[in-house]
């Protein structure tokens, strides 16, 4: 698989495998299925491998960090987040009261202070019984309600990296202005941005690129949670986690279209979109069985005819 800068010391996989799934992400997978699909990202070439104490409350932290453990540490990438610090709940729930089918024995609280920032790497790297991460982002600083936490936030990874606790620092969040604000005002070495640069939305991205200067932009969400995510466009599809309006669902249904006229599939197209603009490093993609990492993975890898791109106006 090919590979591309993310710093002037770290190169990724085009394609990541995001762990939120092995958080057990809207429903529960066993360790060895968990196991299995890294083993099969790790197979496949994946170098690149996204997680966050949010997802699971720790659980995806954890596994990853198992089903790495027998891995030449040199030979991948690992990012994690910062912002939610996980707490013991005083009084547990029966289950997680997000997305995640896990118990809900834990509580995520907002915390972009220094010490806040510092304890939840510490914790990530216990779970992922790791020495150092690769890259860190701040998660979600543009929904956490918290006043300057950006600025808060990037200050206290930016100490880690100085010390050598963390590599590289980013923001990792589902809004293009904060990534853009991120990479005009900070020192940040990269970005994940999730949803926005799709084969349905791609507003502000070019203005996000010339504030990033050469820096790259790491893409997730691809799918839109889940209308680019099958060849044909049904009626009950998600844009964002909710029913897609009727103008989206016809949008995405002529993109199908023309991706079956050439041969190819909507998919895909939602894969290998994000990877022409040279702005990018990397897809990181949500996987949840060994079949998902393959069938994505050869979606990657197929060879798109170039008027597909034209019809799309998509980056040459």
């Amino acid at each position: 698989m090919r590979t591309r800068d993310l710093t002037d010391r770290l190169r990724v996989t085009e394609v990541g495998f995001g762990a939120a799934t092995l958080g057990n992400l809207y429903q529960a997978m066993t360790d060895e299925q968990a196991r299995a699909c890294v083993d099969a990202a790790w197979d496949a070439g994946i170098r690149y491998f996204d997680t966050a104490p949010h997802y699971g409350l720790g659980l995806s932290e954890r596994r990853l960090g198992r089903a790495l453990a027998d891995r030449p540490r040199a030979e991948f990438v690992l990012s994690t987040k910062v912002g939610r610090l996980l707490v013991p709940r005083a009084t547990p729930l029966p289950r997680d009261d997000d997305l995640f089918e896990v118990p809900g024995d834990q509580d995520r609280v907002w915390d972009f202070t220094a010490g806040g920032v510092r304890r939840s790497v510490e914790q990530s790297l216990e779970r992922l019984d790791l020495d150092r991460i690769d890259v860190a982002y701040l998660h979600d600083p543009d929904v956490s309600g918290v006043p300057g936490a950006l600025e808060e936030g990037l200050a206290a990874l930016f100490d880690l990296r100085a010390e050598g606790m963390v590599h590289a620092v980013g923001v990792g969040t589902n809004d293009t202005a904060t990534v853009t604000d991120s990479f005009a005002r900070f020192d940040v070495d990269t970005a994940m941005l999730a949803g926005q640069y799709t084969l349905l939305r791609q507003d502000g991205f070019e203005a996000l690129a010339e504030a990033a200067a050469g820096r790259p932009v790491v893409l997730a969400g691809v799918f839109n949670s889940g209308i680019l995510a099958r060849p044909t466009v049904p009626t009950e599809a998600t844009m964002d986690y909710q029913q897609a309006p009727a103008e989206v669902l016809e949008q995405a249904r002529r993109i199908a279209a023309l991706a079956a006229e050439h041969g190819t599939t909507l998919p895909t197209l939602a894969v290998q979109h994000g990877l022409r603009h040279p702005a990018t490093a990397a897809v990181v993609l949500g996987m949840s069985s060994p079949e998902q990492v393959q069938q994505n993975v050869a979606r990657y890898a197929e060879t798109i005819p170039p008027q597909v791109w034209a019809a799309l106006g998509a980056p040459h």
